[in-house]
């Protein structure tokens, strides 16, 4: 888990902000930040009751709320905290003309950006209009859209090193350093094959081959290397390896998460441990992944994308099947997730009234 300085549970600096401020900006913003989280703690929700919001919806405007403030800065080239309602408009009309997310996460970005300029005594009186969540059901354990998006991109900076050649002498010593502690091997022993290996394709291809084919944790400890079809873009599981042991299953892969395959299959030939096995993914104490070595990744993922809450590995799997269905119907869910009966994937049939009412208009 992360060491962050917290307020109340909530981080105050992420480190996307880390990267982009100054530390005498950071001085001011941690200022900043700290006032505004305890301030939804202790009174966000009514302030003349000093009545506080429950935790998670204080993290969720935190969260949101910072993301705001990076877009702004981004935006205006360089660091304010003089926000004004029109940046606000702006900013949720792009995310709305992106199309990359849910109704639900448009409607809480919107109150939390009201309860931001409520905080700063500013009253918003937001014009633009977006979709209420009220008619949103998701199961408790649900992963968003833009936080599989957060996730994929997360995975592919978790654990990688800057290019050896790019490297200041003072700067290569550190990150050798950094590799014969990862690695567990004295520092002159660290060559370039440790940092290739640190840039190494093994997560990467964990989480996106889990995301597509909501793979459950006992699946990647039992998943093994004839698995891949790499000509189908696809995973073969034969009945003697699928969990339920009853059915072969084929289940669809994304080009890119083929692709990762593929490399970390050329990869996994230089590790000791593979000798002798078809265990597609082993953990660096040489065993097959579990519950607890997945929780472990899936947290240190949750800290590099700014996912304030706590997410479980069948969370991953929940998503795909409830984004399956709604876009492809019961019927394909069911076979990506290797449900042997129908009515165990009819839970994940949550499309909204809206969505049908669209889809209504669509087919005519």
């Amino acid at each position: 888990m992360s060491n962050r300085e917290r307020v109340e549970g909530i981080a105050l600096i992420y480190k996307p902000v880390e990267e982009i401020l100054t530390k005498r900006e950071l001085v001011a913003y941690r200022s900043h930040r700290e006032q505004f989280i305890r301030w939804l703690i202790t009174q966000g929700k009514n302030p003349e009751a000093l009545e506080g919001y429950a935790q998670d919806t204080a993290k969720n405007y935190a969260v949101n709320v910072c993301k705001f403030h990076r877009s702004v800065w981004k935006d205006t080239d360089g660091f304010t905290m003089d926000l004004s309602h029109e940046q606000a408009e702006d900013y949720l009309k792009e995310l709305i003309l992106s199309n990359d997310y849910s109704d639900s996460h448009l409607h809480n970005v919107k109150l939390a950006l009201k309860t931001y300029f409520r905080f700063k005594g500013n009253e918003w009186d937001a014009e633009i209009t977006v979709p209420s969540s009220s008619t949103v059901k998701q199961p408790k354990d649900f992963v968003s859209e833009e936080e599989r998006k957060a996730l994929r991109e997360a995975v592919l900076e978790y654990g990688s090193v800057p290019a050896y050649a790019a490297l200041e002498p003072e700067e290569r010593t550190k990150w050798k350093r950094e590799l014969a502690r990862r690695f567990a091997k004295p520092m002159d022993q660290v060559g370039k094959e440790d940092w290739e290996r640190a840039n190494g394709y093994k997560y990467v291809s964990i989480l996106y081959a889990s995301l597509d084919a909501g793979l459950r944790p006992i699946e990647v400890g039992r998943a093994k290397t004839y698995w891949i079809d790499r000509e189908n873009c696809a995973l073969r599981i034969p009945a003697k390896d699928s969990s339920k042991n009853e059915n072969n299953w084929t289940v669809s892969l994304r080009s890119d998460t083929t692709e990762y395959l593929n490399r970390w299959l050329q990869e996994r030939k230089l590790y000791e441990k593979y000798e002798g096995t078809d265990r597609l993914w082993l953990t660096r104490h040489g065993n097959p992944y579990s519950g607890k070595s997945l929780r472990v990744l899936l947290d240190n993922l949750r800290e590099i994308a700014d996912i304030e809450r706590e997410l479980t590995f069948y969370a991953l799997r929940h998503s795909t099947g409830t984004y399956l269905s709604q876009q492809e119907g019961l019927a394909a869910a069911q076979s990506q997730l290797r449900h042997r009966r129908a009515e165990t994937t009819m839970k994940y049939d949550n499309v909204t009234p809206k969505r049908r009412k669209d889809a209504l208009e669509r087919i005519g």
